[in-house]
């Protein structure tokens, strides 16, 4: 899929909607109507941190100053990450990012020594590894495509994003996942939770404890509580870890 290709496309395209489903339904919940058929999937994976004070222009870690303002005693921060802090406790604000992740898409790069194309999960970075920038896009590159794999196609797909409203907002939790089932038993899984960290976060314990296991509500109930193991709660998000559990049990059970 091009770049450029707008959410309300792939909302509403036959071939998206039948073989990733995971996808359509991400690109659906993006925004509003109106930023659909404007916004591109290139760039609702492109976008930078949603965080007000680095959006507002304060001298915070990721604008380069010294001081994270959410994580202080003071600070606004019910809707930052729950792993991954490394000075910025901004965490990634796009839905179709998980999506992507978890199909095992890859993101094809353009630049001025030609073209790259690098996994999905390479391509979004944490602070630890460059607290300025979200991505591993360097200066004079842009992302033209992106690739999904006939892996997944058809497979058991599942999406649910909860936020404060009903449309035109960002994520507190979101999830995407894609499971292979043969009879009653999951043989594959790729599970990915959104606006938990600054990347997509995939979610390897739990795919390694389901793979092997019926897919029933046990089976999605430990994966519900594997999910938030080691998150690390500042002052006003801890409510996400049960957020978090809930919705990786209903991937597993309703996908």
């Amino acid at each position: 899929m091009g770049a450029l290709t707008t959410l309300t496309e792939i909302a509403e395209s036959e071939v998206v909607k039948s073989k990733y489903t995971v996808l359509a339904r991400a690109a659906a919940r993006v925004a509003s109507p109106q930023i659909r058929n404007a916004g591109t999937l290139g760039g609702n994976l492109c976008q930078d941190a949603r965080c007000w004070y680095y959006r507002s222009g304060v001298d915070c870690y990721r604008a380069g100053g010294n001081t994270c303002y959410a994580d202080t005693p003071q600070g606004q921060n019910r809707e930052h990450c729950l792993f991954g802090a490394a000075r910025c406790i901004a965490v990634s604000p796009s839905d179709c990012a998980p999506a992507v992740v978890a199909l095992e898409g890859s993101i094809v790069i353009h630049g001025e020594k030609g073209e790259r194309v690098v996994p999905a999960e390479e391509f979004f970075v944490g602070p630890a590894v460059d607290i300025r920038h979200m991505t591993i896009l360097k200066p004079g590159e842009i992302v033209t495509a992106v690739r999904l794999p006939k892996k997944w196609a058809g497979a058991k797909f599942y999406f649910e994003k909860v936020t404060d409203r009903a449309t035109w907002d960002f994520a507190l939790v979101n999830v995407a996942a894609a499971l292979h089932v043969d009879g009653d038993t999951i043989k594959d899984a790729r599970i990915v939770c959104g606006a938990v960290e600054c990347v997509p976060r995939r979610l390897k314990s739990v795919e390694q404890a389901v793979i092997g296991q019926p897919k029933n509500e046990d089976t999605a109930l430990i994966a519900g509580r594997i999910a938030a193991q080691g998150a690390t709660p500042v002052q006003y998000n801890g409510y996400k870890v049960p957020l978090m559990e809930n919705l990786v049990r209903r991937a597993v059970r309703d996908s």
